[in-house]
């Protein structure tokens, strides 16, 4: 297990820097990030993108940090699982992930023993302080060199709490893709019958792919994270609708 993926909310510079504790520790780690464009402090959106991500690894050390708790009484996990180990904060953002795989062990990072490799012990960048020499360990497979067992629970969160009442869908709006494309948390399963969405008054149709309306015409159809995505034909439905991420509400029509 020498594979190292990053998901985190830090834009550039502080990825980096990272990896530099990484490789200080494991030069033959191979860091693949996933994303560092997760919108800030939206743990949601971190955990949905991990758990979308994880799986198309071979047994990897996942690392995600999307930490508005950074500094604070929060613990640092490594969450060991059947094929991966996942890192970050005690948040949410690991627990779709690592309950799919399956956990097997957690531990709590010691951050006195992480800080003593990259020499600091910030209380704004754990990144670089905590999960990026804990990544490192776990490679080497010395965990209980960093960290001690934990028998708590650890927090948890629910992707897809979305609910369907009559004709009234309550979901969130999980981020807005660089296309402008609405990514929701709802389940194809749940919308196998669906002809369509009312959304602020606008009809827009149920189809399969974007060429199944004309362009500039609003569509939704089902995404590759197989679920719900709202979008208009070469443009931008967050622009056109004015949505952005959070709890949604739409009128499905069956």
């Amino acid at each position: 297990m020498n594979i190292i993926t990053l998901l985190t909310d830090f834009g550039d510079f502080y990825p980096g820097v990272m990896k530099g504790v990484i490789l200080k520790i494991c030069p033959d780690a191979k860091i693949i990030d996933i994303s560092h464009s997760v919108e800030p402090q939206n743990v949601y959106q971190g955990a949905f993108l991990l758990y979308h991500s994880y799986r198309f690894f071979p047994n990897a050390v996942h690392v995600a940090v999307v930490d508005p708790g950074v500094g604070s009484e929060r613990l640092a996990l490594v969450v060991e699982c059947k094929n991966h180990i996942f890192i970050g904060p005690d948040n949410g953002i690991l627990y779709p992930s690592a309950v799919e795989d399956g956990i097997r062990r957690v531990w709590v990072i010691d951050e006195g023993k992480t800080s003593r490799i990259s020499g600091e012990l910030s209380t704004t960048f754990h990144g670089r302080d905590v999960f990026a020499p804990a990544s490192a360990f776990a490679v080497l497979d010395k965990i209980e060199e960093i960290a001690k067992p934990y028998d708590g629970e650890i927090e948890r969160l629910d992707l897809f709490d979305y609910r369907i009442e009559g004709e009234t869908i309550e979901c969130r709006i999980i981020f807005i893709d660089r296309f402008g494309n609405a990514v929701t948390n709802v389940k194809a399963e749940d919308l196998e019958d669906a002809k369509g969405f009312y959304i602020n008054g606008t009809y827009v149709p149920m189809v399969r792919t974007y060429s199944d309306v004309s362009v500039g015409e609003p569509l939704a159809l089902i995404g590759s994270f197989g679920t719900l995505e709202l979008s208009v034909r070469n443009g931008s439905f967050a622009d056109v609708f004015g949505v952005k991420s959070g709890r949604f509400e739409m009128r499905v029509i069956r």
